[in-house]
């Protein structure tokens, strides 16, 4: 039996945030009713890569019932007023007092159904100058400062995946699955309200508190801006490598077994971390030059002789080849479809994963 068989979770959900939360639930053994506006979550419209479907909606949507709903008719309302009656779980990503204006004001239905969990996902939550805006991954990882520090030295960047989204999406499960285990134990509800830009303003803590106490962080590319070194060498044939030498016993190690000179352990330049920061372009100076020294396959072997943490500079084309890279494939109206599987595993269980949904007619 899975951990949340028995459940039933409603979501008027679209995009990434949300159904990401609610697909996790369905891996756990929840009923989860999507609730579709007529013509779909546009997240179904991405793009065309999975057997061509929406990378976007395949991923986050597999295990789920889709039901379409009119939620401007006394049909759609009616209907959806029955799935909340029936429902443990009610997530929505709305734009703030959508739903309200819908009929379904959430304190009324803590009122009604006292046993209810529901779990709101906004932009900016429901107070405060920025309530009513807009909000999508891209534009939080701008206002948060996100993108400030990411990228090289020249120019801001964009996270290379949907990371507000899928932050977001983290925290609501956990949430969620705090708020069950209460109500398991109490017999009551809960009613919670999750902030995209609250999540990236928790989640950017050190880069802030940098600020605060002095030292704004820059954009170092892909190097760590407060540990060295820990960044990308070139050894002189092969691909780049990252390493990260994470105290001064490690710098030590390094020095004298891999770049061979023993010396910068105690150089003052070198001798420990804040130094080694401070003098960052010297510092990577002398290791990028003991990896010129060698060719890839030899340092590889000579780091992890003396258990230097690396990794290489991969590409998507690398990590579908992967020798780690776990898979599970899911029914799809398309076809099967193969993607990564979730990071968590249980012993004794092997979680087979429900189909994606395809949209069907509006309910009347």
């Amino acid at each position: 039996m899975l951990p949340l068989e028995g459940l039933t979770v409603v979501a008027l959900e679209q995009a990434v945030a949300a159904p990401f939360v609610s697909s996790r639930l369905a891996d756990a053994g929840a009923h989860v009713v999507k609730v579709e506006r007529p013509g779909g979550d546009f997240a179904r419209g991405y793009d065309s890569v999975a057997a061509g479907q929406s990378s976007y909606f395949v991923w986050l949507n597999r295990g789920k019932q889709s039901v379409t709903l009119d939620l401007a008719s006394k049909t759609g309302k009616a209907r959806l007023s029955e799935l909340i009656a029936g429902a443990d779980v009610l997530i929505q990503n709305l734009k703030p007092g959508a739903l309200a204006r819908l009929g379904f004001d959430l304190d009324a239905l803590h009122r009604d159904h006292p046993r209810l969990i529901s779990c709101s996902i906004s932009g900016y939550g429901t107070d405060g100058p920025l309530a009513n805006r807009k909000a999508y991954d891209l534009l939080i990882q701008a206002e948060t400062g996100l993108c400030s520090i990411t990228g090289g030295p020249q120019e801001p960047s964009r996270v290379g995946i949907s990371i507000v989204d899928i932050a977001t999406g983290a925290t609501a499960h956990a949430a969620i699955l705090e708020a069950l285990i209460r109500r398991g134990t109490t017999g009551k509800g809960a009613c919670i309200s999750i902030a995209m830009f609250d999540v990236m303003a928790d989640w950017l803590t050190v880069p802030l508190l940098n600020h605060e106490g002095g030292k704004s962080p820059a954009r170092v590319g892909l190097a760590h801006p407060s540990i060295a070194p820990y960044s990308v060498f070139h050894p002189k044939s092969g691909p780049p490598i990252l390493i990260a030498i994470q105290s001064n016993r490690e710098w030590r190690t390094l020095a004298r077994d891999f770049i061979g000179d023993e010396g910068l352990a105690s150089d003052p330049r070198f001798a420990t971390n804040v130094a080694r920061v401070a003098n960052r372009p010297d510092t990577d100076a002398v290791v990028a030059a003991a990896f010129a020294s060698r060719d890839w396959e030899t340092c590889v072997a000579a780091l992890e002789a003396i258990d230097i943490a690396l990794a290489s500079v991969n590409d998507m084309a690398a990590l579908s080849r992967h020798p780690h890279l776990r898979r599970v494939t899911v029914d799809s109206p398309g076809g099967k479809v193969s993607f990564p599987a979730p990071a968590a595993r249980v012993a004794g269980e092997n979680r087979q994963l429900g189909a994606v949904p395809t949209l069907k007619p509006e309910e009347t």
